[in-house]
Order: C-alpha cells, then structure tokens, then sequence
C-alpha cells in the first residue's frame, strides 16, 4: 500500500506531462504563428523604396531648377514683372517637380512604413498620370490640325515677347540658329515685335535677332550682335544675303516629323518607368496585405 501511495503522485505528474507534451507538440492548433514576408519581398519592398526615392530626387532637382528660373528674372523698371508667371515656361518645371516629386513621396514613404493607404494613393496617382498621357497622345493624333494653330501661335507669342523673357530669348535664338530659320513664316514677322518695329525709338528699329544671320561671327571669333540691324529696310535679295529668309514654322513641323521615332520611343519609355513603379507597389501592397490579413 505504501509503495501505491507513492506511485500515485508519480503516474499523475506523468500524465500531467503528457498533456503537456501534446500541446507543445501541436502549435498550429493553439498558437498559430503569424506570416511572415519571404526574402523575395523583402528585396521588392527596398527595391521599391529606392525606384521612388530617384525619382523624388529628380522630382525635386526640377522643382528647385523652376523656382530658380521664376525667381532669377530680373524685374523691369517700376518693379513689375516682364512676363506674367501664367505664360512662363518654368511653370511647366515648377509643376511637373511638384507633381512628380508628390507622387514619388508617397510611394517612398508607402513602402518605408508599409502603409497601404500611401502605396494606394500612388498607384490612383500613376493610374491618372497614365490615363492622361494617353488622352494626350489621342489628342495628338485626332487635332493635329488645331495643335499646329496652337503651336503657331505660341511661337507668334514669343515674338512678341522677345525681349521680355530671357527664356523664351534663349528658347527662340536656339530654334532660330539650329533649324537655321527667322521668323514665324519669314523674317519679316519680326516687324510685329514692338522693339524690331520700323517705327521703334531704339536701335533694334527695323532689325532682327542675331540668331536669323547667315554668319553672325562674320569672320571672327566673338558673334556681332548687331548683324541684324536694318535688315528689315532692306529688299529681299539684299535681307536673304544676311539673314535666313524662311520662317521656323514650317521648319520646326519638319523638325517634328523626323524626331517621331525619338518622341515615341520617349514616351515609351516613360510609360514603362511608370509601369515598373506600378509594379512593384501592388507586390509591396499584395504582401501587406497577406501579413495582416
């Protein structure tokens, strides 16, 4: 009897062992471990951190290089502003480093902290981003006669404009030298510039930009800027010695034509770019969503 005395406690605590042991030996049953990311995933998410923040850096280099370009102008006298900011071209760099720089934000931020709202917002914003590409390159192709109306008459508004933007100065001499052109249609569309206009008080009266000579270095090494002085006083065969008689309208739409390739393959690539992003945020977001289930 004493030894059964003994035993009991013992063949109990075995038995409370045992029941033990079950348990241990089936956690899926009472502690299910949580999922947890692959190796995989872990790559896409730092891949997908670092895609955006290049593209933030980039965002945020085109903004700054806006701002500059609107805060760099100098102001006529009187302190107001040659060109309203509406029609400056560095608006379009103010907004497209806003734009780019916002949605690369988000996308950062989304795959740093895992959060689903941020990774949802960049994909809408890309989505938009998409659609409008595609709008535009639909529009291209259904009015592209209202494009060239449109186009011509931007490239009369920096005639007019000439002098008072450096931008839009820079941006014509350019166009003007490399397609070797002067004017919308001819050289005379300068008379439509209040500072080229023949009745002018200044200088530049009955004259033309530098950048519409045939040589402005005339034979030396530093360019004369004032080989287009009374050009327009002059006949035509005499002008067309000095200058480039055709207009950059037609010069500029043949310009176009031949760069299709280069404009296709540009915009190819910037849908691809945007693709890619697209991409790796819904992997993020899929394995985000599958670890807190």
């Amino acid at each position: 009897q004493a030894t059964r005395l003994v035993e009991l406690p013992y063949s109990s605590f075995d038995g409370d062992d045992d029941d033990d042991d079950t348990a241990e030996q089936d956690p899926g049953v009472w502690y299910p471990d949580p999922p947890k990311l692959s190796p995989f995933s872990h790559c896409v998410r730092y891949l997908a951190f670092l895609w955006n923040l290049l593209f933030l850096l980039l965002g945020l280099l085109t903004l700054a290089v806006g701002v500059w370009g609107l805060l760099a102008k100098d102001p006529l006298p009187g302190g107001e502003r040659g060109v309203p900011h509406g029609s400056d071209p560095m608006l379009l760099f103010v907004l497209a480093g806003l734009g780019a720089s916002s949605v690369s934000l988000a996308g950062c931020l989304g795959a740093f902290r895992a959060s689903p709202c941020l990774l949802r917002f960049f994909l809408g914003a890309v989505l938009a981003f998409g659609g409008l590409e595609l709008l535009g390159g639909l529009l291209l192709l259904l009015a592209r006669r209202r494009l060239r109306d449109a186009l011509r008459d931007l490239l009369l508004l920096c005639l007019l404009r000439y002098q008072e933007d450096p931008d839009l100065q820079f941006l014509v001499d350019e166009v003007q030298r490399s397609l070797q052109c002067c004017g919308l249609e001819s050289y005379r569309d300068w008379e439509s510039n209040p500072y080229f206009n023949c009745s002018a008080p200044g200088v530049q009266a009955c004259g033309v930009p530098a950048s519409c000579c045939r040589d402005p270095l005339e034979k030396g090494s530093v360019p004369n800027v004032q080989c287009g002085f009374g050009v327009l006083g002059l006949g035509a065969a005499a002008a067309g010695a000095l200058v480039h008689p055709g207009g950059c309208g037609a010069a500029l739409g043949a310009w176009l034509r031949g760069q299709t390739g280069a404009i296709a393959a540009g915009a190819a690539s910037v849908v691809l770019v945007e693709a890619v992003g697209a991409l790796l945020a819904l992997r993020v977001l899929g394995d985000i969503t599958a670890v807190r289930g």
